[in-house]
């Protein structure tokens, strides 16, 4: 009997997450070139925002990256942020249209522009 009722939640437990996670939604953030001496290195930054998180990977080791948020209007805006194994998450708590630029060690830079809604 207990074993049954383990199973039971078990399975109503791991339907639940599997529900909650088709909740969530990324909207990816297309990453361009805009001024690059080297190798495009677009492809090795990947980020996407999530509600109010926007959360970026690198995917090799890139060196000391400067990461750079502006609003619609060109101003620099500060958020709090973490940094993680692999890349940093910011956490967005103004709506509007916003750009990330990337420049690298070697001064080539890189840009995706995002809007948080809520």
């Amino acid at each position: 009997m207990f074993k049954k009722l383990s199973l039971i939640i078990c399975i109503l437990l791991v339907g639940g997450m599997n529900y909650a996670g088709n909740l969530i939604h990324n909207d990816d953030i297309t990453i361009l070139a805009s001024n690059t001496v080297g190798n495009d290195k677009s492809s090795s930054i990947s980020a996407s925002i999530n509600g109010n998180t926007l959360t970026v990977v690198f995917t090799e080791n890139l060196g000391n990256v400067d990461v750079e948020i502006t609003n619609a209007f060109g101003a620099i805006m500060s958020f709090a942020s973490l940094e993680t194994p692999t890349g940093y998450q910011f956490f967005i708590t103004i709506p509007g249209q916003y750009t990330i630029t990337f420049t690298l060690p070697n001064g080539d830079e890189y840009y995706g522009n995002f809007v948080v809604t809520n």
